[in-house]
């Protein structure tokens, strides 16, 4: 038995490539200092996997962005406004990551947007009728031959060509079938490079195989890939897919000509079934996901070790993997000294998962691995009963009624209500809640925690830079005011820590894009609210203003989702419970004056199951009522708003207007408004803000460039129901960038404002 990781945590140790990135941007370092701390971290990646014994070591899953930005730079897939900037390789490579706007020109980035079921961000690669496929990057050869000569034998892990394309934007009239002849010229000559440079494997990552396949999208699959793989030489080509089941084309994975095939046995439970019902081809290796690549709690192996004995018994030859790359889970708990080994010892980082692999190659190959110490070990974990059940939780769960998920009176009453005691203006400006946090709001937040201030003198603090908020929005001019967010350091850790219930790392820091990292709560216990969250810091920079002033509050799904979760109760059971607890807060807020109170759901669309037909029952059924459990108990009067972020929601707009808030905003500008269309040919209700411009951009936009998209929008969402802000927070903006970009959405909105009224 041998053992593979598929991708394993980029960012590095101590967030090494966040930092030399954002040195790099400000133009503190140069391209060598960048490249240099970049090949530093993928030697730290390659030993550490080669010190815990893993047999296929992947390269190229290194990147100083996205991976599927690097496949698109690597098949010349470059949209011309970027070339037109006439900027180096790498800023030309940023520019199309993150929007450039300088002496060069200005361009917008690419569109970001959920990768399948999980918190990570890719770039969408934007093939335009002009484009030339062909492979020009060198990246994948060069990091093999890197590693090559450090003495480490790696697997090469390119983007798949059925991914890519099906991911992909075709922005002209031709589509995928117009590219494929250069598709498969470029991808065979991948293989025919790597076999010329002694690469023994090469995987190709094709997790749009767990998706919903149609018969154009398996032709598809065969006719690129029947040549591909005419092309490999001695190369061994391993198709791996992951985050589901690939119940549509099982068969015809089976014919091809691949040396090997990953399937996930962790989402992908009916993998196994396939197994069970087709047998697997004696001439592959089977590459079977058994430890958990997105959860950190430990692999039980008395029930891993069972799973792993079925597969084989179907797979001449086979390898254990992670179930998909680990690159969302934390690096290593041995960064947490504060956490108690009491709970540490149930949590597994991307290192300890390595050591989970190592374990169960060799409890496979005992004969008695019952008696061995690492597995009576795990065992004896998982027999202990680590948390204990609030009984108070449970009752009121079992208290719920049809009537606390619905709100009354209906949208189109308390609408109307609501026009009359807010009286805003057409076109209300807002923003989404945060602004940018400075170096002095980060450090007032570190000195509280380290009891280094008083809890007076770090409230002041936040109190001092409310009032200058509030003051700037109201010089701005904005409609609708927010207090700013300074004392939060997450928009889900800073919920979790005023809830029972939840555990916190201290540097478990995950990846959600670019230089953007997240460090999710542990859902450890049932969840409750003890005492008000919010409620201080809203009730004081209302009283700053007469306009009014938003509650901020995350959504219980999007909490759920942003946490790791637990796995002995459902997420159905997990979301109620923290919707119980929001409720909570969202009456506080109401009770002391706040007559807007937005619930973020950003994370609603991250968890839906990539097959519609596990939609509903999965997903949907509890997901959208524990939303309206939040807000169903406000008065008509209350305006409650939420907001969605980088997702595809075309499927589920109906859903989304059914969770029957006031005000939706959703990102919409790297997608080009094509939310705008969705919404219009669905007949929505609800009143929507799509975001105007991008804060995931250095770039401001000009006031024409806002109030033309504006009339985009008007021309398709009647006046009354259209709102005006950025795309998401502030938070990681610079404050001139924000007062500078919100002047001008301000302008905009006023002057299309004026044309309406005319």
């Amino acid at each position: 038995m041998k053992t593979a990781v598929i991708g394993y945590p980029r960012i590095g140790n101590s967030r090494e490539l966040k930092f030399a990135l954002e040195s790099h941007f400000k133009g503190e370092i140069a391209n060598e200092k960048l490249h240099a701390t970049a090949a530093k971290l993928r030697q730290a990646h390659w030993l550490k996997q080669v010190e815990s014994g893993i047999d296929f070591i992947p390269s190229n899953d290194f990147s100083f962005y996205d991976g599927m930005l690097d496949t698109s730079f690597m098949l010349n897939v470059i949209p011309q406004r970027y070339k037109d900037l006439k900027l180096d390789p790498l800023a030309e490579y940023f520019a199309a990551a993150r929007g450039y706007q300088g002496a060069n020109g200005d361009a917008k980035a690419l569109t970001l947007k959920k990768w399948f079921n999980t918190n990570y961000h890719y770039l969408v690669p934007e093939i335009e009728d002009a484009a030339e496929i062909k492979l020009v990057g060198r990246k994948p050869f060069d990091e093999f031959l890197e590693a090559k000569a450090a003495g480490i034998k790696t697997k090469p892990v390119i983007i798949g060509p059925l991914t890519f394309i099906k991911l992909a934007s075709f922005t002209g009239k031709k589509g995928a079938s117009d590219f494929a002849g250069s598709i498969i010229k470029a991808y065979s000559e991948i293989l025919m490079e790597f076999d010329k440079l002694g690469a023994e494997w090469v995987q190709f990552d094709e997790p749009v195989l767990v998706t919903d396949m149609t018969a154009l999208d398996i032709q598809l699959l065969k006719s690129l890939y029947s040549p591909i793989l005419n092309a490999k030489g001695s190369i061994k080509v391993l198709l791996q897919t992951y985050f589901g089941d690939v119940r549509d084309c099982y068969a015809n994975i089976a014919l091809l000509d691949f040396d090997g095939v990953g399937l996930d046995f962790i989402e992908g439970q009916k993998n196994l079934e396939l197994l069970e019902r087709n047998g697997f081809p004696a001439s592959k290796t089977l590459f079977a996901g058994v430890v958990n690549g997105k959860n950190i709690w430990k692999n039980n192996y008395a029930a891993t070790l069972p799973m792993i004995k079925k597969i084989t018994g179907y797979a001449v030859s086979a390898v254990i993997s992670t179930s998909c790359s680990l690159v969302h889970v934390p690096y290593s708990l041995k960064n947490e000294s504060r956490l108690d080994d009491s709970y540490k010892k149930h949590f597994s980082f991307a290192e300890e998962k390595l050591a989970e692999l190592a374990d169960l190659k060799l409890l496979i190959e005992e004969t008695d691995s019952g008696d061995n110490p690492k597995y009576l070990e795990n065992a004896k974990l998982f027999n202990e009963n680590f948390s204990d059940p609030d009984n108070t939780v449970g009752e009121k769960l079992a208290a719920l009624t049809e009537r606390d998920f619905i709100r009354l009176p209906i949208y189109k009453e308390r609408g109307k209500i609501q026009q009359q005691k807010l009286n805003l203006p057409l076109l209300p400006t807002t923003t989404i809640g945060s602004f940018p946090q400075t170096a002095a709001v980060r450090a007032n937040r570190s000195s509280f925690k380290k009891g280094e201030i008083t809890e007076e003198q770090y409230k002041a603090f936040n109190k001092k830079k409310i009032q200058e908020c509030v003051a700037l929005q109201e010089r701005i001019g904005l409609d609708v005011l927010v207090h700013g967010e300074f004392e939060r350091n997450d928009m889900v850790e800073y919920f979790g820590e005023a809830l029972n219930g939840f555990l916190f790392t201290e540097k478990a820091w995950v990846q959600s894009y670019g230089t953007r990292c997240v460090k999710p709560p542990i859902i450890w216990g049932d969840v409750s609210r003890s005492n008000p969250i919010t409620v201080e810091y809203s009730v004081y920079a209302q009283s700053l203003t007469a306009k009014p002033v938003k509650g901020m509050l995350t959504g219980p799904v999007t909490i759920l989702n942003w946490s790791f979760p637990r796995e002995d109760i459902s997420l159905q059971e997990a979301a109620f419970q923290i919707a119980l607890a929001i409720r909570e807060e969202v009456l506080d807020l109401e009770a002391r004056g706040i007559k807007i109170i937005q619930i973020d759901e950003a994370a609603l669309k991250e968890k839906l199951p990539l097959r519609q037909a596990d939609w509903h029952k999965e997903y949907l059924d509890w997901a959208i009522p524990a939303f309206r459990l939040v807000h169903s108990g406000v008065r008509p009067e209350t305006q409650i708003h939420t907001h969605m972020c980088y997702s595809e929601f075309d499927d589920i707009v109906e859903e989304i207007d059914n969770m029957d808030a006031d005000v939706i905003s959703f990102e919409a500008s790297r997608s080009n408004l094509g939310i705008v269309d969705v919404l219009n040919s669905c007949d929505f209700r609800t009143a929507v803000g799509p975001g105007v411009y991008d804060i995931h951009s250095p770039r401001i936009p000009a006031v024409g460039e806002i109030k033309a998209a504006l009339t985009g929008m008007l021309a398709k969402i009647a006046k009354e129901k259209l709102w005006v802000n950025p795309d998401c927070g502030l938070k990681t903006r610079e404050e001139a960038e924000t007062v500078s970009s919100l002047k001008n959405l301000v302008m905009a909105a006023k002057e299309i404002r004026e044309s309406l009224t005319i």
